[in-house]
């Protein structure tokens, strides 16, 4: 008999009933070191007393009156997002996903305004993932999600990462834009090399194509900069973002200079819950702890000390782990084949660590940006044990 939740989700047998910084505690009492952060959501830990107190005051005075209205909690969250990043305006929405959606519809748009309909086409890569509606089901082009949904939308094509001779192949009369991630998250953790985003930038001037950044999982403080693609030294056109802007209150935003946000008028876009007050009043009460003086600097400081616990860890465990990669606080241990990610994450589990698998048998590390050096030596630690807990010759986790 199929259960009352619907089962989209192989769910591990956890429930967690409360939450403080980097730690969860389940109804049963276990403690655990959450290095997942509800897929890198929770960027300012559980329970910041910062952000609950700002939900509560907001929930306590409004908490929804629809975009048919002034909303001075958004005004306010998109100028400080407008003052700190390269858009002149921010659109807000409730997922990642969603926010992706009205990305790929700015960039058509744009086209269509400016005399060129006919260029809707957007180049994606190998080992995206952009969602799971339809359209960004397209964009992200796994035909394990594609299957069984219908003909996909059309407009997308894919090229290898990382790849410009393949890049410039693909651009035709009908291309839009440039569609890329700076750091594959679901694809298995794999950052794309600044270099490869410079020549993005330059491509997209040069053919007169809108480049779009996915900033839903790199973006709000993850790689130790504000914008993952800040690292490169460059700004796109239209760009999505998500999961930490609201530390785990739903928020999406799609970001846009001018020249692409002015064509997004009154009935060409919307959404109903999409920038509500308290929504926005947790987006506002995030950027006041990651914009502090200092804060960016620590996930610096905390990542690099990570990134050589786990370059120990892979070098002490080679037969389980391949190598490390990533960028500040995303980060992918690459298994071996004979191990599988999914037999690792439950060994870390066992260990009292949450983590996340990715594709490429990568197992994911995406902790809350408010980690110590000490928690991140635990974590350490703790997949140490995991690794000794794991065979490789079968890939199953050791006997307790």
């Amino acid at each position: 008999m199929i259960p009352a939740l619907m089962p989209t989700y192989n769910r591990a047998d956890l429930a967690f009933e409360r939450g403080e910084g980097a730690r969860l505690w389940t109804v049963d009492g276990r403690r655990f070191l959450d290095f997942g952060a509800g897929i890198a959501t929770s960027s300012i830990g559980h329970a910041h007393p910062h952000l609950t107190k700002a939900i509560a005051e907001q929930a306590a005075r409004v908490m929804h009156v629809s975009n048919l209205y002034r909303i001075p909690e958004a005004e306010r969250l998109a100028a400080r997002h407008v003052e700190n990043s390269f858009a002149d305006s921010v659109f807000f929405g409730n997922s990642g996903a969603e926010a992706n959606e009205g990305m790929i519809k700015a960039v058509r748009k744009y086209h269509a305004e400016t005399g060129h309909p006919e260029r809707y086409e957007i180049i994606c890569f190998e080992g995206a993932f952009h969602g799971r509606t339809l359209a960004t089901l397209a964009a992200t082009g796994n035909e394990k999600y594609l299957a069984g949904f219908g003909p996909p939308v059309d407009g997308f094509q894919h090229v290898p990462f990382d790849n410009m001779n393949a890049l410039r192949s693909a651009i035709s009369e009908k291309t839009a834009g440039i569609m890329i991630e700076p750091v594959q998250g679901e694809g298995g953790v794999r950052p794309c090399p600044d270099r490869f985003l410079q020549e993005i930038r330059a491509v997209c001037d040069e053919y007169g194509l809108l480049m779009a950044l996915d900033e839903v999982q790199s973006g709000m403080g993850r790689t130790g900069k504000l914008w993952a693609h800040q690292w490169a030294g460059i700004e796109p056109d239209v760009m999505s973002a998500a999961k930490g802007i609201a530390g785990g209150f739903p928020l999406g935003a799609v970001f846009a200079k001018e020249k692409v946000a002015q064509y997004l008028k009154p009935g060409t876009h919307g959404s109903t819950y999409g920038g509500n007050p308290l929504a926005c009043a947790a987006g506002n009460a995030v950027l006041d702890v990651i914009l502090a003086p200092g804060f960016l600097e620590g996930v610096q400081r905390v990542a690099a000390h990570l990134w050589r616990g786990l370059e120990g860890l892979a070098a002490k465990h080679p037969s389980v782990v391949e190598g490390v990669r990533g960028r500040g606080l995303l980060v992918g241990l690459k298994l071996k084949p004979e191990v599988s990610n999914g037999d690792m994450q439950a060994a870390a589990v066992a260990e009292g660590l949450l983590t996340v698998a990715a594709g490429m048998n990568v197992l994911r590390l995406a902790p809350p940006l408010i980690i110590t050096e000490a928690e991140a030596d635990e974590a350490v630690e703790l997949l140490d044990r995991a690794c000794r807990r794991m065979t490789p010759s079968t890939a199953k986790v050791a006997a307790q």
